[in-house]
């Protein structure tokens, strides 16, 4: 009976050390960007405001070296991300478009609510109550997207710190 016991502690022992061990990988997300050389174009799309206009991404690239997309939820992450982008970036880049992309909301009366309750009267919000941005892109929340004026996507990640955004930016 001893012995069974033993067997049975033995085995519940090595059960938690090989699920333990699963545990030891980093989860952390990578902040390589994972397309390598891949040369990924993107479509044009056409999306309206939250002011109700119409923005074309082919006219943005005609008056633009490059449009920066940046999907929000208006989450405090989103809010931090977002802020830094407008305190220490957006205007060191006056020949970029910066688009913030709200995919949550569900209709414009709404996402120019979140707009302005969060603050972000002076950014251009997009509206992509269907997810059309988000899916085509293959973003996802704090997604930041730079698209060149050749349509090529330079950029497709997490926004972390913005550090590879700036370097993208300041490579253009």
């Amino acid at each position: 009976m001893h012995l069974i016991k033993s067997l049975g502690t033995l085995i519940g022992n090595l059960a938690c050390i090989f699920l333990l061990t699963g545990c030891v990988e980093d989860l952390n997300p990578s902040s390589e960007d994972l397309r390598e050389d891949q040369i990924l174009k993107a479509e044009n799309f056409t999306a309206i405001t939250t002011l109700n206009d119409s923005v074309i991404l082919e006219d943005e690239l005609l008056t633009h070296d490059a449009v920066v997309l940046y999907f929000t939820m208006w989450c405090s992450l989103c809010d931090q991300h977002m802020d830094h982008m407008r305190r220490y970036i957006i205007d060191d880049y006056p020949n970029v478009r910066f688009l913030m992309v709200d995919y949550v909301s569900g209709n414009i009366d709404q996402a120019r609510s979140s707009q302005l309750n969060s603050g972000y009267a002076d950014l251009t919000i997009l509206v992509d109550n269907e997810n059309a941005l988000l899916t085509s892109l293959n973003a996802t929340m704090a997604s930041v997207i730079v698209i060149d004026d050749q349509n090529t996507i330079l950029l497709n990640e997490d926004y972390k710190n913005g550090s590879r955004l700036i370097d993208t930016l300041k490579a253009l």
